[in-house]
C-alpha cells in the first residue's frame, strides 16, 4: 500500500484549498427552502387595499367563466387535463389568486410631490399592516421605491425609510416582507442598499440581516461592466446574503439596447441573454430569479382576450421550460393564464418526474440511471408543483412513495430524520 499521501501532504491540500471550502460554503450556500411565488403582481403605490388580491381574484373567475370557462381554455391552449386544470386553478384564485404583491413607487406609480409621496408610502406601510393582521395580505408583500440614479435616489431613500418606519410602529415586520431595488447599474449601488439596510437594523433595533431586497436588472451595464466583467455576479456577493431575487426589467432593458417598441419582449434574444448571464450568476447562490412581463394585456374585445391569453400562456411555459419560475403579471386578467400554464409544466410531467424518483429513492431498476444531481432537481420540480398548489401531497406519495419531508429533504439536500 502507498503510503505517498501521508497525513503532512493532507494537512497541505487542506490547507490549500482552506479558502475555497469558506468561498463555496458563503458564497454558493445552495437553496434556502424558502417557498418561491409563481409571479410577482404590480400594483401603484397608494392604490393597494387588504381586499385587492380578492378583488383579483374575482375578477379573475369572472373573466375566464369560472372553473368551466378555466377549463374550456386550458382545452384552448392545448393543456391536459383541462377539466381538472379548471377546477385547481379555480380554486387557486379563490384562495390565494396572489403569490406576491409588489406596492409600486417607481414607474407604476411616476413622480409626484414630495408631500404626496410620503403620505402614500405612510399610507400603503398601514394598508399593509392592517392587512397582514386580517390575514389578507399575499404570502410575500413589499414595495419597489425609485432607483439609486442621481435624480431619484434620496426620493427613493426616503420612501423606503418611511414605509419601513411605519411598519415598524404598526409592529413587526411581514414575514413574507420584499424590497425591490430598481434599475441597478453598478455593484455600488448593491453595496449602497446594504448599508442603508444595516442603518434600518440599527435605528430600529432589528437583528442583523433582517432586511434583504431584490435586485431589478434592466440595465446592459450591470450585465457586462466597461472592463468587461459582469456585476450581476459580483452583485450578489456584494449583497452580503441580502439579496433574495434578481428580477429582469423587460422594457427598459430591452429599449436601453435601442430595440425598437413593437419588438420589446420576454422573449427577445437580447432579453435571453440578458437572463443567461443572470441563471448563471444565481446558481448555487440561493438567490431566486425571475423572469420580467408582457404589455400585452388580456382586455378588451373577445378576439384581443383570447390572443393574449395565448400569448401570455406561452411566455409563461417558455421561461418555466428554461429553469425560470417566476415571472410579472400586471392585470387581474393575466391571472388565469398565469396559473394554467404554470400548473400545467407542473402535472405534465408529474408521472415521469415522480416515477423516476420513486425508482432512484427505493433503489428499482429501470431504464434511466439518475445520479443524486438529477434525483435533486426532480425532487425540486415536484415541491414546486407541491408549493403552489399545482400538485397534492397525495399525490407525490402514491406516485413517488415518499413523504412530504422526505421529498423537501432530497430537493434542498439535507438529510431527513
Amino acid at each position: 500500500m502507498s503510503n505517498l499521501f501521508d497525513e503532512s501532504t493532507l494537512a497541505a491540500v487542506e490547507a490549500r484549498l482552506a479558502d475555497t471550502d469558506k468561498l463555496l460554503a458563503q458564497s454558493y450556500p445552495g437553496e434556502s427552502g424558502a417557498r418561491q411565488p409563481v409571479h410577482t403582481v404590480y400594483v401603484p403605490g397608494d392604490r393597494f387595499t387588504g381586499e385587492l388580491a380578492a378583488q383579483w381574484g374575482a375578477a379573475a373567475l369572472a373573466v375566464a367563466g369560472g372553473a368551466a370557462g378555466l377549463g374550456e381554455l386550458a382545452s384552448t391552449l392545448g393543456l391536459s387535463e383541462p377539466e381538472r386544470l379548471g377546477a385547481l386553478v379555480a380554486a387557486k384564485l379563490e384562495v390565494e389568486p396572489i403569490e406576491d404583491l409588489r406596492l409600486d413607487f417607481e414607474d407604476g406609480y411616476g413622480n409626484r410631490p414630495d408631500a404626496e409621496e410620503d403620505e402614500h408610502a405612510l399610507a400603503a406601510a398601514d394598508s399593509v399592516s392592517s392587512a397582514v393582521a386580517a390575514g389578507q395580505a399575499p404570502a410575500c408583500l413589499g414595495i419597489r421605491f425609485k432607483c439609486f440614479e442621481a435624480p431619484t435616489r434620496a426620493r427613493g431613500i426616503r420612501t423606503l425609510d418611511l414605509f419601513i418606519s411605519r411598519l415598524l410602529e404598526n409592529g413587526p415586520l411581514p414575514a413574507g416582507l420584499r424590497l425591490t431595488l430598481p434599475k441597478v447599474s453598478t455593484v455600488v449601488q448593491v453595496e449602497a442598499m446594504v448599508f442603508l439596510a444595516e442603518k434600518l437594523e440599527e435605528n430600529h433595533g432589528l437583528e442583523a440581516g433582517r432586511i434583504r431586497f431584490e435586485v431589478q436588472v434592466e440595465t446592459p451595464q450591470v450585465i457586462i461592466a466597461a472592463d468587461g466583467s459582469h456585476p450581476v455576479a459580483q452583485l450578489i456577493h456584494a449583497g452580503q446574503g441580502r439579496i433574495s431575487s434578481l428580477h429582469y426589467g423587460t422594457y427598459d432593458y430591452s429599449a436601453s439596447l435601442g430595440i425598437a417598441a413593437a419588438y420589446q419582449s420576454m422573449e427577445h434574444p437580447v432579453a435571453d441573454f440578458a437572463k443567461d448571464i443572470m441563471q448563471v450568476a444565481v446558481a448555487g447562490t440561493g438567490v431566486e430569479l425571475s423572469d420580467g412581463s408582457t404589455n400585452i394585456i388580456p382586455a378588451g374585445d373577445p378576439e384581443n382576450i383570447a390572443a393574449a391569453w395565448a400569448l401570455h400562456a406561452r411566455l409563461v411555459r417558455r421561461h418555466l421550460e428554461r429553469g425560470i419560475y417566476q415571472g410579472w403579471d400586471m392585470h387581474a386578467n393575466q391571472l388565469p393564464t398565469r396559473y394554467l400554464a404554470t400548473f400545467a409544466f407542473f402535472r405534465e410531467g408529474l408521472q415521469a418526474a415522480a416515477t423516476r424518483l420513486r425508482n432512484y429513492v427505493h433503489r428499482i431498476d429501470s431504464a434511466i440511471m439518475d445520479e443524486p444531481a438529477t434525483a435533486r432537481a426532480l425532487a425540486r420540480y415536484i415541491h414546486r408543483g407541491v408549493s403552489c398548489g399545482a400538485v397534492s401531497e397525495e399525490e407525490v406519495q402514491e406516485l413517488a412513495q415518499i413523504s412530504t419531508a422526505e421529498l423537501e429533504a432530497i430537493a434542498l439536500n439535507r438529510s431527513h430524520a
